[in-house]
């Protein structure tokens, strides 16, 4: 497993280069590549790296694709206590950057997150990715994640994709 992950370009490197003409401020770069190696923290189960990197504050918000969005730190709390733990043994591969953009206290990227790793009750490893939009606020001189929304569509879909299932 981890012969494959050093065969990709290094995740973390990876993080740093897209498409876009906006240049990130430094200290929002090195958070980024914090909640980067969070990832590597989170699929193997720990969910502390990733809540040091969420604001805590009353209007942060996960949507996850695992439930409907949580709005404040108390929710988004018990929405990583309860999706984190569904994940182990597994390893980021790479993240793929689509957009970035920042200006004053505020930013967003867009990325593709691939790993593999066990997922619920099964044993076996298998590679798993999520479309990702990320905004970062900074808090009292310090980026934090204020917004993370994900889910699984890395891939063209039929418009049938998007039926309400409640309805």
């Amino acid at each position: 497993m981890a012969g494959d992950a050093q065969s990709q370009p290094d995740a973390l490197e990876a993080s740093r280069h897209c498409g876009g003409t906006n240049v990130l401020p430094p200290d929002l770069v090195e958070v980024i590549e914090q909640d980067h190696r969070a990832l590597d923290a989170i699929v193997r189960g720990d969910q502390g790296p990733k809540k040091a990197v969420f604001s805590h504050r009353d209007d942060v918000t996960l949507a996850n694709p695992l439930g409907p969005p949580a709005r404040g730190w108390d929710q988004v709390e018990k929405t990583l206590d309860r999706s984190v733990p569904q994940m182990r043994d597994g390893e980021p591969i790479r993240f793929e950057r689509i957009v970035e953009y920042a200006d004053g206290d505020l930013a967003y990227i867009l990325e593709f997150e691939r790993w593999r790793g066990k997922a619920g009750s099964s044993d076996e490893i298998v590679p798993m990715a999520l479309r990702v939009t990320t905004i970062f606020r900074r808090e009292d001189g310090v980026w934090k994640i204020a917004l993370r929304q994900a889910d699984p569509i890395t891939t063209p879909r039929a418009i049938e994709s998007v039926r309400d299932q409640e309805g």
